[in-house]
C-alpha cells in the first residue's frame, strides 16, 4: 500500500510543458512509499526541503508563484537562489540553476509592469501638433480619421448624440483612442474636455511610458537588477531563451527602446531573419520611437513567416496613426481570411467605422463580435449606445440589462439605465437608478454625470426648481461642465434673466468649442436684444460646428436680410 499524498503533495501546481522535474532534485514535494515499520524513506536529495515551508526545491517554488501570479514572492525567492555561493548552485541539463532564477526574475519583474502595447495607445500633444507623417493635407471624405464625416453611414446626428471635440460622436465604451480626437489648435489640445477624465500627456513616450518606468525602480531597492550599461548585448543575442526575456525587461521594465533595439537587431542576425518573434519586436520599437514605415516593414516582414492575430494588431495601429483607416480595415480583412471569426480583428473593424463616424457599419461588426463571442463587454456597450441615440431606449435596456447580468456593476452601467428606463416610461426605476448610480460614483466627475441626467429627468417631468438645483450640483462636481452651463442658461432665459443666461452661454462656448447649442442659444439670445452682429458671429460658429442644423441657417438667413436692410 501507498499512502495518501502528504501536504507538499496536494498544493503542488502542475508542470508547465518543458521544465522537467526530477524526482532525486524534489523529494518532499511528492508522498515516498511507507516501509512496513511505518517510517517515510528520505529521498536521494533532501536540499531545499524546507524552502518557504512547504517542502518545495526553492526553484520550482519560485515558479510555483510566477505561475500562481505572486510575482514580488518571486523575485524575492529568486534573488535568495542568486545570492547562494556557486559551489550551491547545481548544474542542469541545459542551464544552471543561476541562469534559471536569473531568467525567472527577469521575467517575474517585467509582468509587474507590464501593459499590452496593442491597447496602449494614446497620441500625446506633440504627436498630434507636430506629426510629420501627414499623408495629404486635405483627404478625402471617409478616408481620413482627422476629418469624420457628419454621419456617412446614416447615424443619428449631433442634435441627438453628442459628440467628442474632434467631430466624433461619443462612443459606448471608453477606449484611450476615443477619449479624444484630433485638436486643430494647441490651445484646443491642452484643453481638458469632459469626456476625457485627465488632460493629455505631452507625449505618449514622456507621459505614461516613463511613469511605468519610474514605477518600476520600486521594485529594486538596492538598484537596478540588471545594469544595461555593463551588459554585453551581442554574447546574450546568440542565447535565443535568455535573449527574449531580457528584452522584454528592458522594453517594458526599465524602458530603455535604443537597448533593447539594439538587443533585437542582434538576436535576429543571430537567427538569420528567420525568425518572426525578434521582426515584431523590433517593430515595436520602431513603433516606440516614432518610425512608422521601418515598422511597417518589420511587422509585413514578420507577417511573411508567421501568421499571428498581435501581429494583425501592431500593423493596423501603425496604419491609423500614420491615418490610413481605410487600409487598416483592408488588413483587418487580411487577417480574417487567415483566422475566420477572430474576435479583436472583427472589433478593430468596428472601433474604425466608430471612429470614422460610420455608425451603421460599426454597429453591424460589433453584432458580428457578439456572434463569436457573446460576452464581449464593448459590443454590447456600443449596440446600447447606438440603440439609445436612435430613439430605441427599450432595446438599449435589454442590452444594458444584459451587461448587469454579467456581473458588470458600476456608475456608468446605472446611469445608462436610469437614463433607458426614463425614456423608455418606466418610471419606477428610473430614480433608484440613479441613487445606484450616485451611490458607486468613484469620483467628482462620475457623480456630475449622474446630476446632469438627473437635471434632464426633472426637464422631462416639468419641475424646472429640481432641473435647476441638479445642473447646479452638476458644476459643483465639476466646474468645466459645458452641457450644464447651457442648460442653466436656458433655465435663467425662462425666468427673464438676460444678462446671466449670457454670461452662462459664454462659459459654455468657451469650454466646448466643438458643441452647437451654445452658440446657437447665444446667437438667439443676442438677436432678441438687438446684439446682430454678435448673433451672427455665434450663429456662424453653430453652423460650423453642425452644418445640417435647420434652425441655425434660419437664424443667419433672417440676420442677412437685416443686414441687407441696413
Amino acid at each position: 500500500r501507498r499512502a495518501g499524498l502528504g501536504r507538499a503533495g496536494r498544493c503542488r501546481p502542475e508542470p508547465r510543458p518543458g521544465s522537467s522535474i526530477r524526482g532525486s532534485s524534489s523529494s518532499g514535494s511528492s508522498a515516498a512509499p511507507l516501509r512496513p515499520g511505518g517510517r517515510r524513506q528520505r529521498g536521494p536529495n533532501t536540499r531545499g526541503a524546507s524552502a518557504g515551508g512547504m517542502g518545495l526545491e526553492p526553484l520550482f517554488q519560485a515558479w510555483s508563484y510566477f505561475r500562481r501570479r505572486k510575482f514580488r514572492e518571486c523575485a524575492d525567492l529568486c534573488s535568495q537562489l542568486l545570492e547562494r555561493p556557486p559551489s550551491e548552485q547545481g548544474l542542469d541539463s541545459e542551464y544552471t540553476v543561476f541562469q534559471a532564477a536569473w531568467s525567472l526574475k527577469t521575467r517575474a519583474l517585467t509582468e509587474m509592469v507590464y501593459v499590452d502595447e496593442i491597447d496602449m495607445d494614446q497620441e500625446g500633444i506633440a504627436e498630434m501638433i507636430l506629426d510629420e507623417n501627414a499623408i495629404a493635407q486635405v483627404a478625402r471624405p471617409g478616408t481620413s480619421l482627422k476629418l469624420p464625416g457628419t454621419s456617412q453611414g446614416g447615424g443619428p446626428s449631433p442634435a441627438v448624440r453628442p459628440v467628442t471635440q474632434s467631430g466624433r460622436p461619443i462612443t459606448g465604451f471608453v477606449r484611450p483612442s476615443t477619449q479624444s480626437g484630433r485638436p486643430s489648435t494647441v490651445e484646443q489640445a491642452i484643453r481638458t474636455p469632459r469626456t476625457a477624465l485627465t488632460a493629455r500627456p505631452i507625449t505618449s513616450a514622456s507621459g505614461g511610458y516613463v511613469r511605468l518606468g519610474t514605477a518600476s525602480m520600486l521594485t529594486n531597492p538596492d538598484g537596478p537588477f540588471i545594469n544595461l550599461s555593463r551588459l554585453n548585448l551581442a554574447k546574450y543575442a546568440q542565447k535565443p531563451k535568455l535573449a527574449k526575456a531580457l528584452f522584454e525587461y528592458i522594453f517594458h521594465h526599465e524602458n530603455d527602446v535604443k537597448n533593447a533595439l539594439d538587443l533585437a537587431a542582434l538576436a535576429t542576425e543571430h537567427a538569420q531573419f528567420k525568425d518572426w518573434w525578434w521582426k515584431v519586436q523590433i517593430g515595436k520599437c520602431y513603433y516606440r520611437l516614432g518610425l512608422y514605415r521601418e515598422a511597417e516593414k518589420q511587422f509585413k516582414s514578420a507577417l511573411k513567416q508567421q501568421d499571428m492575430v498581435d501581429t494583425f494588431l501592431y500593423l493596423a495601429k501603425v496604419y491609423l496613426r500614420l491615418d490610413q483607416p481605410v487600409t487598416a480595415v483592408n488588413l483587418f480583412k487580411q487577417g480574417l481570411d487567415r483566422f475566420p471569426g477572430e474576435v479583436t480583428l472583427i472589433c478593430g473593424i468596428a472601433r474604425i467605422y466608430e471612429e470614422m463616424n460610420n455608425i451603421s457599419s460599426a454597429a453591424e461588426y460589433y453584432k458580428d463580435v457578439l456572434k463569436q463571442d457573446n460576452t464581449h463587454v464593448e459590443a454590447i456597450a456600443c449596440i446600447g449606445s447606438n440603440h439609445f441615440y436612435s430613439d430605441q431606449p427599450e432595446i438599449a435596456l435589454r442590452f444594458y440589462r444584459r451587461l448587469l447580468q454579467m456581473g458588470v456593476y458600476n456608475c456608468q452601467l446605472f446611469n445608462n439605465l436610469g437614463l433607458c428606463c426614463f425614456y423608455a416610461q418606466q418610471y419606477d426605476m428610473t430614480l433608484s437608478s440613479f441613487e445606484r448610480a450616485l451611490f458607486l460614483a468613484e469620483n467628482e466627475e462620475e457623480t456630475a454625470d449622474v446630476w446632469y441626467n438627473l437635471g434632464h429627468v426633472a426637464v422631462g417631468i416639468g419641475d424646472l426648481n429640481l432641473a435647476y438645483q441638479c445642473f447646479k450640483l452638476t458644476l459643483v462636481n465639476n466646474n468645466n461642465y459645458a452641457e450644464a452651463y447651457n442648460n442653466l442658461a436656458v433655465l435663467e432665459m425662462r425666468k427673464g434673466h438676460v444678462e446671466q443666461a449670457r454670461a452662462l452661454l459664454q462659459t459654455a462656448s468657451s469650454l466646448a468649442p466643438h458643441m452647437y447649442e451654445p452658440h446657437f442659444n447665444f446667437a438667439l439670445l443676442s438677436e432678441k436684444v438687438g446684439d446682430l452682429q454678435r448673433s451672427y458671429t455665434a450663429a456662424q460658429k453653430s453652423e460650423e460646428a453642425f452644418p445640417g442644423h435647420v434652425d441655425t441657417q434660419q437664424l443667419l438667413k433672417q440676420l442677412k436680410e437685416h443686414f441687407a436692410m441696413l
